[in-house]
C-alpha cells in the first residue's frame, strides 16, 4: 500500500477536487472579458454563469464517483486514510458544496460578475481542505488542512462588499480564525513532544503528564473556535449577517462538519485512551454553547442572527454526541450533521431570496420582511416552514430524527441529564423558530414592501428544492442514511 499509485488513489476525492478547481479556473479564463466599465450592468455577467454551472457539476460529478472508489486504504505511510467514515464525511461535503456553488450562482451574477471565477474557485480551494481533513491522521496534516480551509473563507466572507456588515464580520472571522490556529498549534506541539511522534496513532501511548494535558486542553479550545463553541463564537453572528447568504449556507454547515471530522480523529482515534481529561471540559462547553446559543436567539429581529445563534446551540447537542464517544453516538452526530446541511442550507437559501426586497424598497433580514410571505410566495412559506421546523425537530421531518437518534444515544450512555437540558432547550427553540413561521402565516405583510418578491432565479429554485426534498426525504426514510452513519461510526469507534 505504499506505492505511488496506490496513495494517489486513496487520495483521489481530494485530488479530483482539485481538478475542478483548475478546471473552474480554466473556464474563468477563457470565457470572453468582460464589457463595459464599473458599475457593470446586471445582464453583462452573465456569460460568465457558467463558471458556477461548472463547478456545481464537476462536484456532483465528484459525488457520484465516490461510490465506485474502494473504501480502505492509507497514504503516506498511515498519514492519510480512506475508510467508511472519510467517505462518508467527504460526500456530505460534496454534497453541501455542490449545493452552495448552485445556490450560489444567481447571487454572484447579481452581486459580483466580474468576479464569479474568483467566488467559485476559493470555494472549492476551501472544499480541498475540508476533504483532507476528513481522513487526516497524521498532526501537520491536520494543521494544514485547518488552514487550507480556513483561509479562502476569510476571503469569501468579505466579498460581498455591499453589504454593510461585510468587513466587520470579515474581520471577525479572521481574527477569531487565526487566533484558534495559534491556540490549536500551541496546544498540539505540547501533545507532539510528549507523544515524541505527529501520527494520531501514537498519541493514546503518551504518558499523562501536565505539559500534556495543558496541551489537550489548548486543542480543544483552539478546535472549538473552529465549530464556533461558546464561548469561541463571537464571529458567527456577525459574520452570518454581513456575508452573502448562499456563501452563509455553506459556511453554516461545511466547516463544521470538517470540524468535527477533525475532532473524531484527533479526540477519539488519538486520544481516546486519554477522554478522562478532555471529556469534563468539553462536557461543560458543550452545555454552555446549548444553553447560550438558544436564549441568545430569543431576542433577535434579524433573521441571519437569529440562525447563527441557533447554529450555536446545535453546535452544543453535536458536541454532546461527540464528546459522548460510543458507536450510536458518533451515528446519530454524523445523521445529525446530514440533516443540519439540508436543512440550514435550504434556509439561508430562502433568507437569500426574501432578504433582497422589492423594487424600489432597500433589501432587509429582519423579521419585517417576512410578514406575509405565505401570501406573496405561498412556495417560499411553506419551503422555510419545513426549513424551521425540522430545526426546531418536529416530526416527521429530517431534524425530529436527528434530535431523536442524539437523545437516544445519550440517554443510552447514561447521560439522563443532559437529556432532559437537551429537550427543554430544544422547546425554547420551537419559541423562536415559531416567531419566524408566525410573521410567515399570520402576520400582515408591511404595507411598504407587501409588492411581489424579487424573481427566483432556476439556479437558486433548484437549490431550495434538492434541500428540501433532502429535509423532507430523511424525515420520511431516516433508515436509508442512518446505516450509512452507523457504518462509518462503527469504522473509527469499532462495534
Amino acid at each position: 500500500m505504499n506505492g505511488a499509485p496506490t496513495d494517489l488513489l486513496v487520495l483521489a476525492v481530494p485530488l479530483l477536487a482539485l481538478g475542478v478547481a483548475v478546471v473552474t479556473l480554466t473556464i474563468d479564463l477563457v470565457l470572453p472579458a468582460e464589457v463595459g466599465a464599473p458599475p457593470v450592468p446586471p445582464q453583462v455577467g452573465t456569460q460568465r454563469r457558467g463558471v458556477g454551472a461548472a463547478a456545481t457539476a464537476g462536484l456532483l460529478l465528484l459525488l457520484a464517483a465516490t461510490w465506485l472508489l474502494p473504501v480502505g486504504g492509507t497514504a503516506f505511510g498511515g498519514a492519510y486514510v480512506q475508510d467508511a467514515f472519510t467517505l462518508f464525511v467527504q460526500r456530505l461535503l460534496l454534497a453541501a458544496a455542490a449545493l452552495g456553488t448552485l445556490g450560489s450562482i444567481d447571487h454572484a451574477d447579481r452581486e459580483f460578475p466580474t468576479r464569479q471565477g474568483e467566488y467559485f474557485l476559493l470555494m472549492l480551494l476551501s472544499l480541498v481542505g475540508m476533504l483532507v481533513l476528513a481522513g487526516a491522521r497524521e498532526l501537520v496534516l491536520l494543521v494544514v488542512s485547518f488552514e487550507l480551509m480556513g483561509i479562502p473563507l476569510y476571503v469569501l466572507a468579505a466579498m460581498h462588499k455591499k453589504s454593510k456588515g461585510a468587513v466587520e464580520g470579515a474581520l471577525k472571522l479572521y481574527l477569531t480564525g487565526a487566533v484558534s490556529s495559534a491556540v490549536t498549534l500551541y496546544g498540539l506541539s505540547f501533545v507532539i513532544g510528549s507523544s515524541g511522534s505527529t501520527q494520531l496513532s501514537a498519541l493514546g501511548a503518551s504518558a499523562p503528564t501536565p505539559l500534556f494535558h495543558l496541551g489537550l486542553l489548548l486543542a480543544v479550545a483552539g478546535m472549538s473556535f473552529k465549530v464556533g463553541a461558546v464561548p469561541f463564537h463571537m464571529w458567527i453572528p456577525d459574520t452570518y449577517q454581513g456575508s452573502a447568504s448562499p456563501f452563509v449556507a455553506w459556511l453554516s454547515v461545511a466547516p463544521k462538519t470538517a470540524g468535527f471530522a477533525a475532532f473524531v480523529r484527533l479526540f477519539i482515534e488519538g486520544l481516546g485512551g486519554h477522554r478522562d481529561t478532555w471529556w469534563p471540559v468539553l462536557l461543560v462547553v458543550a452545555t454552555v454553547t446549548m444553553i447560550v446559543g438558544n436564549l441568545l436567539a430569543v431576542p433577535q429581529t434579524s433573521v441571519k442572527r437569529l440562525l447563527g445563534y441557533s447554529g450555536i446551540a446545535h453546535i452544543g447537542l453535536m458536541l454532546i454526541a461527540f464528546g459522548l464517544a460510543t458507536t450510536d453516538s458518533i451515528g446519530a452526530l454524523l445523521f445529525y450533521l446530514a440533516a443540519y446541511t439540508f436543512t440550514n442550507m435550504g434556509a439561508f437559501l430562502v433568507v437569500e431570496v426574501v432578504s433582497r426586497g422589492t423594487p424600489g424598497q432597500p433589501g432587509t433580514d429582519e423579521l419585517a420582511a417576512w410578514r406575509g410571505l405565505s401570501r406573496r410566495s405561498p412556495t417560499l412559506g411553506l419551503a422555510m416552514l419545513i426549513f424551521l421546523l425540522s430545526l426546531g425537530g418536529i416530526p416527521f421531518v429530517a431534524g425530529f430524527w436527528a434530535k431523536l437518534f442524539l437523545f437516544w444515544a445519550a440517554w443510552e450512555a447514561g447521560m439522563g441529564l443532559i437529556v432532559v437540558l437537551g429537550a427543554s432547550l430544544a422547546v425554547l427553540g420551537l419559541f423562536y423558530y415559531l416567531r419566524v413561521a408566525r410573521s410567515i402565516y399570520i402576520e400582515e405583510p408591511d404595507p411598504q414592501a407587501a409588492g411581489p418578491l424579487p424573481a427566483v432565479g432556476l439556479p437558486t429554485a433548484v437549490a431550495i428544492a434538492i434541500a428540501l426534498i433532502g429535509t423532507v426525504g430523511l424525515g420520511l426514510w431516516p433508515h436509508l442514511l442512518l446505516d450509512a452513519a452507523m457504518a462509518a461510526a462503527r469504522s473509527v469507534i469499532g462495534g
